[in-house]
């Protein structure tokens, strides 16, 4: 299979920065999976992790579970759990979450990172997406050369047009050979999955991979906000 671009000429990990259990299936999964095809190392950072009383014991071992089944499906190297509150990210000290990424950022060396869109109605997902170029920034020794924001169904079209970042995707990977993967990753994520005309639907998500691919006359795509490349 051939390179991706922008992804020519690197050869090092890509980290997929995802701030709760199957966004990174959502947003990149079928991008995961043509990367790791192509003996490239990917790695996830789950930000977040469920907390008692607003989830149980139960309900996090069950999604914990269902992102290791996801994960070995698309053949992902290592996930790597945070463990910061889900739902509460806003509530907790964001120098945490900094040092957090930034300490994986500084182990890992990733060449690549795909992390939630800026737009996305989702608190979690903003600071996310904040800390992960705090993370990143460019005047350390090594960094990212590559940072591209992917967008999350029910989450990145929801927020309020014209007064918040659109995503706007200016990058787009082709997932004609992958597209039945992600699916099956989702599908994986059996606690996730709803019902047509629900967003988080396995036709939703086809539908949406029809529509990025079609945009550049492909059978099926994920699209991209393309942040930064340094060639």
């Amino acid at each position: 299979m051939t390179a991706l671009t922008p992804f020519d000429g690197q050869d090092g990990p890509v980290l997929v920065v995802a701030p709760h259990p199957d966004d990174e299936v959502l947003g990149a999964g079928g991008t995961i999976a043509r990367l790791a095809d192509a003996g490239r190392a990917v790695h996830i950072a789950i930000v977040t992790t469920g907390r008692s009383p607003r989830f149980s014991t139960e309900q996090i071992a069950n999604v914990q579970a269902e992102a290791r089944a996801a994960h070995e499906h698309l053949g992902v190297t290592h996930t790597h759990w945070l463990d910061f509150p889900a739902a509460e990210l806003a509530e907790h000290p964001h120098g945490d979450l900094n040092a957090g990424l930034g300490t994986l950022i500084r182990d890992l060396d990733p060449s690549v990172i795909l992390a939630p869109h800026p737009g996305d109605i989702h608190l979690d997902h903003q600071l996310s997406f904040l800390s992960t170029l705090v993370a990143s920034r460019p005047y350390q020794d090594k960094y990212p050369t590559t940072i591209a924001a992917y967008e999350t169904l029910s989450e990145t079209n929801w927020n309020a047009p014209y007064l918040t970042p659109p995503f706007v995707p200016n990058m787009f990977v082709d997932i004609s050979d992958t597209l039945e993967r992600k699916l099956e990753a989702f599908q994986l994520f059996a606690s996730q999955v709803k019902q047509p005309p629900h967003e988080r639907s396995v036709q939703s998500l086809k539908a949406l991979a029809t529509l990025r691919g079609a945009t550049v006359h492909r059978a099926a795509a994920e699209g991209f906000v393309l942040v930064r490349s340094v060639i």
